[in-house]
């Protein structure tokens, strides 16, 4: 009988384990079912206060998780191989070059472009799966936080702005770019009237604090006072949508038809202003009310923020200062102060509640565009910009800011709830996301192939006194969005 050499024997052993390794990775698959099994088994057998269900709901999970980095691990050694096999071709085609030099300054050329390419795919794989998992355990705490309870489609471009009524009948109103304005019935969804009387974009919509009146800013260089008259109809039942806060999948741009929306043709319209305002060189971006309904103010592309009196519609002040295009302004709700945005990214405090004196202070806390500064009930001012952050500013102290959030994505027309001081952030990315005043994030609003918008997200609205919507988005999809996000539940998860 023959016999072995030891060399052979260990190198048969360890061509043997080479074997069942790769035929255990092959089979990690098929056996998975059995093995869960076996968890579960030992897990009954073990002494726990949680309840069966959620003990199996973890299992599974941490079982996505291994199987997620098992697949990362084989990836890696596949990738590791072809870096291998690269470098000595790379190092194998060095020796053809002429001189030494040439040959080192090639070969390191060819390889830092190749190892960075891998290097890239290695974190692309990375991030994209543990974005899966950690997805898996966000979305299953977050269920019924954010729904999408109603959409608003009927304008033929896309929509820059809207705004929630303050009087009753509270109704939504929308700015788009198509030269209308509409407003809407909150729980119905149906187009309730139109405006008309622009000739050119309609870039803001703003409510007056007391009295049916809307007050619109356009790129026709006027901003117009028009009264309105709605009836509500009668509300149907709202179908249950929801989906969980965090839900993330993203979907082709071709879903979206690029035709033409077509509008409620039954809605009536308005063509004619109460009131125009004329003064402006350049396209008007932003106007609102000051407290009491009996001023506005206007931004401009000229770089310029006008204030008119409603009753004569006269000029009472030019605010002058910015270094470029204005892109939002804001009142304060309770007091005789204005903030202006500018693409000079800086935004201005403009004080009129001393008569004889109005002050002005600059703050200049971003890096590119402020696209929107809006205050708050209280003492604070929260700024949002292109430079992908948003930061919190006191009034009594703005030196520096209280909180610095910072995004992935540029941020738009921001806004802040009243009550409980959530800001809700629009992204360019399509992304909505939720913060409270410290800066710590919330949620992210639902957004899939089914749901949620498809374009930028432009400009955002509360109105937490209303029980079917307590907020609103709109964006260049020619879509407004009605949301009902249960901010007790959302308090509680932070």
């Amino acid at each position: 009988m023959p016999v072995e050499s030891g060399s052979s024997a260990a190198a048969r052993q360890a061509k043997q384990k080479r074997k069942s390794h790769s035929l255990s990775i092959r089979r990690t698959n098929s056996t998975e079912q059995d093995r869960s099994g076996l968890q579960r088994d030992m897990l009954e057998g073990q002494d726990s206060k949680l309840p069966l269900s959620l003990r199996s709901n973890l299992l599974d999970l941490f079982s996505q998780i291994e199987r997620e980095f098992e697949n990362l691990y084989i990836e890696n050694i596949e990738l590791r191989r072809e870096i291998d096999t690269l470098n000595d071709r790379l190092a194998a085609e060095g020796h053809t070059f002429e001189g030494a030099d040439l040959a080192k300054g090639a070969l390191k050329t060819k390889a830092s472009h190749s190892t960075s390419q891998l290097s890239q795919k290695l974190k692309t794989t990375y991030k994209a799966s543990t974005s899966k998992i950690v997805s898996s355990f966000k979305a299953t705490t977050s269920r019924a936080i954010c729904q999408l309870v109603k959409e608003y489609v009927g304008h033929r471009d896309g929509i820059w702005d809207l705004s929630v009524t303050r009087t009753q009948p509270v109704v939504l109103g929308t700015a788009s770019a198509d030269h209308t304005a509409m407003l809407w019935s909150i729980e119905t969804g149906k187009c309730l009237l139109k405006y008309m009387g622009h000739q050119g974009s309609v870039n803001s919509i703003k409510f007056h604090p007391t009295e049916q009146m809307a007050l619109t800013a356009s790129g026709d260089q006027t901003a117009h006072i028009w009264r309105y008259l709605v009836q509500l109809p009668t509300p149907q039942p709202v179908a249950d949508i929801s989906t969980p806060c965090e839900d993330d999948v993203d979907f082709s741009d071709k879903d979206e038809a690029d035709g033409e929306v077509e509008g409620p043709n039954d809605c009536p319209s308005i063509r004619v202003a109460t009131t125009t305002l004329r003064s402006h060189q350049g396209v008007v971006i932003a106007a609102d009310w000051l407290v009491g309904g009996k001023q506005v103010v206007t931004a401009s592309w000229d770089r310029a923020a006008n204030l008119y009196d409603v009753e004569t519609s006269e000029l009472v002040h030019s605010l002058t200062g910015h270094d470029q295009e204005l892109t939002h302004c804001c009142t304060h709700p309770t007091q005789r102060l204005v903030v202006t945005s500018s693409r000079d990214t800086t935004f201005r405090l403009w004080d009129f509640r001393d008569p004889s004196i109005h002050s002005v202070n600059v703050f200049q806390g971003h890096t590119d565009t402020v696209t929107s500064a809006v205050f708050t009930v209280g003492d604070n001012v929260v700024s949002g910009s292109d430079d992908r952050t948003v930061k919190v500013w006191d009034l009594k102290n703005m030196r520096s800011p209280i909180a610095t959030i910072r995004t992935d994505s540029a941020v738009n027309r921001i806004s802040v709830s009243a009550n409980q001081k959530i800001i809700a952030l629009p992204h360019d990315n399509r992304q909505v996301r939720l913060f409270d005043m410290s800066g710590v994030r919330l949620a992210r609003l639902p957004r899939s192939n089914r749901q949620g918008h498809r374009r930028m997200v432009c400009c955002s609205a509360w109105c937490e006194d209303n029980a079917t919507c307590n907020l609103f988005t709109c964006g260049f999809d020619r879509q407004a969005i009605g949301w009902n996000i249960n901010i007790p539940a959302l308090l509680q998860e932070k």
